[in-house]
């Protein structure tokens, strides 16, 4: 298994190397088209500003190679973010791979949310022995509202898709990788998606 973790400055890319070699399995960080057009599996990781993320995606074309990408691609938070069309974050014109915007949190909720929250409506292979209701980590400001691609919701002031999958793509709003055994088992799902 050729796991690749796409390398564009952003992003908290130990823990994610972590999470997987407890599941023996080693991520390479690469910006390498190449290797990246080889790998098997794919994580685009983000933490951070999007606007900031997408022009460090833009300085090495690695914006015009993802939505290109046809193996399993995963976008953890600011990465799922990132797959959308566009982000109030910084204005930001984004990757259009799902066709929905992301939106700020209202001004009446406690922004970022950094809390352990339920995950629920449940879809897709990717959420395989996860049960409706588990708990996921999640750290964010921006969210996307619900859509035809949602594959599970989150309820923060308001339900709104904390994953999503459109063919080959799958985003998590939340940090599987500090999710303890339920971000492992979402994980494990990833590598044995066909």
């Amino acid at each position: 298994m050729k796991l690749s973790i796409i390398d564009y400055g952003v992003g908290n890319i130990k823990s994610i190397q972590f999470a997987f070699q407890r599941l023996g399995v080693e991520a390479k960080l690469t910006a390498n088209w190449e290797e990246l057009k080889a790998s098997d599996r794919i994580i685009f990781p983000g933490v951070g500003e999007a606007n900031y993320a997408m022009r460090q995606l833009q300085k090495t074309g690695l914006d015009q190679l993802i939505p290109e990408l046809k193996q399993p691609v995963l976008g953890i938070c600011l990465g799922m973010q990132l797959m959308c069309a566009y982000s109030e974050e910084g204005d930001t014109q984004c990757l259009g791979i799902f066709d929905t915007p992301v939106k700020k949190f209202s001004k009446e909720l406690k922004v970022p949310q950094i809390a352990w929250n339920q995950i629920f409506n449940l879809k897709s292979d990717l959420m395989n022995e996860i049960k409706e209701k588990d708990f996921m980590y999640l750290v964010h400001s921006y969210y996307v509202p619900l859509n035809a691609e949602a594959i599970a919701t989150t309820n923060y002031g308001l339900d709104y898709a904390s994953a999503l999958k459109k063919d080959n793509f799958y985003g998590t709003q939340f940090h599987p990788e500090k999710s303890g055994v339920v971000g492992e088992v979402l994980l494990k799902n990833f590598l044995n998606l066909e």
